[in-house]
């Protein structure tokens, strides 16, 4: 983890920097319109239903705070939560919750409960839900197919606006205090602070009395922000009151394993984004359920990541996405 961690540190600061430096601002204010909940509820159906999760045994319920569970092989729960002013939530929560369902769906359901019938890791079931939202959810294809929609759902906010500032807007970048509302290109740096921190404490290199000011230099350094009071800070997570070190570093894993997976599925389908902009989502919702989800727990997941991708887990091809696509939208060189 040291060592992949440390290489997505080294590429992706410069990155965050270099976005920040940008003269081009995305144009947010479209997210922050009015969005009508009922509207909301029946696109983020859709669109779940669309990328192959199994409404027939599945739903998707409101909540405080977005999850996945599940009763069994044939009752998986996806929940969101709805905003009227803010678009992304609901749509974006819910695509992710359904990567989860996805995966305990694509399970095999004759071996329940044993092995070969249970999710392999947090990472990889973290790699499923992020490769939704943002590898196929935040792609200018993905919404080639499903804008003209969400101006037919949403008039009165969408209707005069136009696909690439929408598509700049939702994959807007923006240092931010808070983990869970961070961007795609951000949220590792969150995670980068943690896992530096808890290997710190580990060593005794650091005592638990220092974590605020060691907290607030690091995101200075990592993210060029001032931290105005811990509960923004060092005590916005519940994991380390809960015991929990050594947790955070499965979501930066989920990333990782997302972005190299997702390259192995779009060299061996021939081509993804040209079906997603027929709505063709169901070829790589079966790909990975042939090839990540029925091993169920027949490998580790760094061997597993290995057998899909043919190569050990790199940073590299989530350096690759995001400069792929936030260099042309913010004018990097």
């Amino acid at each position: 983890m040291t060592a992949v961690l440390s290489g997505l540190r080294d590429d992706l600061v410069p990155l965050v920097r270099e976005i920040m430096h940008s003269p081009r601002k995305a144009p947010v204010e479209i997210l922050h319109r009015r969005y009508p909940v009922e509207s909301q509820q029946k696109f983020g159906e859709a669109a779940a239903a669309a990328i192959g999760f199994e409404f027939s045994r599945g739903r998707l319920d409101v909540t405080a705070h977005p999850f996945c569970s599940g009763m069994g092989p044939h009752d998986c729960r996806l929940t969101t939560r709805y905003l009227e002013d803010y678009f992304n939530c609901a749509l974006f929560g819910t695509l992710h919750e359904a990567g989860h369902g996805l995966y305990e769906q694509g399970l095999r359901t004759d071996q329940f409960g044993l092995p070969p019938g249970e999710f392999v890791s947090l990472g990889i079931h973290e790699s499923q839900s992020r490769m939704w939202e943002n590898f196929v959810g935040r792609s200018r294809a993905f919404w080639e197919h499903f804008f003209p929609r969400a101006q037919q759902a949403f008039p009165e906010a969408l209707a005069a606006v136009k696909l690439d500032d929408f598509f700049f807007a939702i994959n807007h970048v923006e240092p931010s205090l808070i983990r869970v509302e961070s961007d795609e290109a951000t949220y590792n740096l969150h995670i980068l602070v943690r896992f530096e921190l808890e290997q710190a404490l580990l060593k005794d290199d650091l005592q638990a009395g220092e974590l605020p000011g060691a907290w607030n230099e690091k995101y200075r350094q990592f993210l060029g922000i001032d931290v105005p009071k811990d509960s923004d800070g060092v005590l916005q997570d519940i994991h380390w009151s809960a015991g929990l070190v050594g947790y955070f570093p499965t979501y930066s894993l989920g990333n990782l394993y997302a972005a190299q997976i997702f390259a192995t599925a779009d060299a061996e389908l021939g081509g993804l984004s040209a079906m997603f902009r027929h709505g063709q989502f169901v070829p790589l919702r079966d790909w990975l359920r042939e090839k990540v989800h029925r091993p169920g727990q027949c490998y580790p997941a760094a061997d597993l990541v290995q057998r899909v991708a043919g190569k050990p887990l790199s940073h590299k091809f989530l350096m690759g996405h995001l400069r792929s696509k936030l260099g042309p939208l913010y004018g990097l060189k």
